[in-house]
Formats: structure tokens, sequence, C-alpha cells
């Protein structure tokens, strides 16, 4: 048995009552199944757990991340020194506040969350229902497919800095743009999301949500590990269009490669490092701005 660091044996002695794991392998929590372990794991199962853990974690002057289903991360192949709050199905819970409101904990996926709307005849969050990370995650960075995004039907969203405390934040607070929410250039993290939505048919919304996830089964490398679209969309074009113009359709760094169905994503086929990951992103958008002038950049979020 290996062992534990000092920040390790600090954080369970202070801790007795959370759930910790050490060395948790990150691979098991990211969508790309690549990354080494984290120093520590934790998964708060309530607010009051969150706002503990982060005073602790403050306290010894730890570096902490968090994470939500990770499937929009790359972590390292070293590993995190440190800890790592994973908050997926940690923080959950969904509510009806009126008849077109609802409330979303952050660990809920956005699967859920659609679904959750739709059984109240509530229509809005149908693009929502094939991006396969949180509501948390998807209020960070302003998630969107098939014309929708958050932003459109997010009102508010409680979060909580690193001292344990919460605070609501409007929408115009949010300052939610293309990919973007003001949460990327703050140490505030998601507690929860408050939605207005549209009233529709039960079916009718379903029906629209089976359609979307129709064209993304179709179009989409679901069958390979990735993190999604592997690039955002630049200005004056769509990046699998420019990836696939620039020949790269199928592309390969060591045992990760440019998706042959879907020139947007990047894959796991089989045993790929980070560094593959790194290095194929880089050298795609390297060609792609050799030849078109325009400078791809990645939406995966790389740790």
């Amino acid at each position: 048995m290996t062992e534990l660091t000092e920040f390790q044996k600090k954080i369970a002695a202070l801790l007795p009552n959370l759930e910790l794991r050490m060395n948790e392998s990150m691979a098991k929590h990211t969508s790309f199944r690549i990354g080494g372990g984290a120093e520590v794991m934790a998964f708060p199962k309530t607010e009051t757990e969150l706002a503990e853990l982060l005073k602790v974690s403050a306290l010894l002057d730890g570096k902490c991340a968090i994470l939500g289903a990770g499937t929009n991360v790359l972590a390292p192949d070293e590993g995190i020194t440190g800890l790592v709050i994973c908050l997926k199905d940690c923080l959950d819970g969904m509510e009806r506040l009126s008849d077109t409101r609802i409330r979303v904990m952050a660990g809920v996926t956005m699967s859920r969350a659609a679904v959750f709307a739709a059984n109240l005849g509530l229509s809005g969050l149908e693009f929502a229902h094939g991006i396969p990370g949180t509501i948390g995650g998807g209020i960070y960075m302003n998630a969107g497919a098939y014309g929708g995004e958050i932003s459109q039907v997010c009102d508010r969203v409680a979060v909580m800095d690193r001292q344990g405390n919460t605070r609501w934040l409007s929408r115009a607070e949010m300052a939610f743009s293309y990919r973007h929410s003001v949460l990327e250039t703050s140490d505030d993290l998601v507690i929860a999301a408050e939605f207005t939505l549209t009233p529709s048919e039960p079916e009718a919304v379903k029906a629209r949500m089976k359609e979307l996830i129709g064209k993304r089964s179709a179009s989409q490398p679901l069958n390979l590990p990735s993190a999604g679209s592997a690039f955002k969309r630049p200005v004056g074009g769509y990046a699998a269009a420019l990836i696939d113009q620039a020949g790269l359709r199928g592309f390969r760094v060591g045992n990760a490669g440019i998706s042959d169905k879907h020139a947007g994503f990047a894959v796991n086929l089989g045993g790929a490092t980070a560094k593959d990951v790194r290095t194929l992103l880089q050298t795609v958008s390297d060609r792609v701005f050799e030849q078109t002038g325009i400078r791809l950049e990645p939406e995966i979020r790389i740790w």
C-alpha cells in the first residue's frame, strides 16, 4: 500500500466523515478515459459538506480543482497534485418553482434536467438532452447544441466562493457569451441554477429531444471516448469543415486521432495519453492556421 502524503493525512484527519479517495484515477472520471491519479478526490453530498471541504482546502493551502462529469476535460498523465472535488451526482436534486420555472442542482446531468422539464411539459432544454455534462459544467461554459444555449433559458445561478459563502448571480451578472461565462475568470463554484421555460405538450418536447439525439448519433463518434467538440467554432467558419479542408480527418498522433465520422472530434482510439491529445490538437490547429489563417482554439479544458 502506498504511503499517504502529508496533504492526504491532514485532509483525512480534518474531514473524517466525508467521502475521500486517495490517488483516484482521473481516467475513471473523464469521458476521454485519460489521466493519472488525483492526490485526493472528494465527493461532497451537500452544500454544507462542500463548504466545509473548501474551507479545509484553503486552510491547508492545497490546490483545488472542480470536476463535474468530466466530459469536457483532458486530465494530465502524471495526475493531479492536491484536491479534486467531484460534484457529479453529489449536489443533486430538481424542483418546480412555478408554472414555467425550475431549479436544478449543479451535479445533475444536462440530460436528466432536460427529461425533468419535458415530463413537466416545459420546452427550452431539449438541446441539452444529448450533452453529457452536468448543469454545473454547462453553466460554467454556457454549453449549447443545435441552436440552443444555457444562456437562453437560465435566469440566475447560485455560486459558492472558496470560503464557503453562497450568493446568487443574475443572467446579466453571469456575462454569458459563446462557450463562456464570468465563472471562467472566477474561483466561484456553481451550486444550482434556475431556468424559465415555455409551456408545451410533453410528447412534443420528447419528440424534439428524440430527433436531436438521432442527429447526434448519426453524425458523432459516440462509440469512442472523447470530450465532445475538440475546438470552439471560429469566426467565419466551422472547425470540422476547416479540419476536413486541411485533409486532417482521420489524422492521428499516437493513439489519439481526429474522428473519421466527424472531423470536429478528437477521440481516444485505445490507450491514448494526454500528451497524444495535446500534440494532436496543437498540430491540427497549426496546420489549419497555415492553410487558412484561422486559429482553432480548444474547446476541451486542458488541465
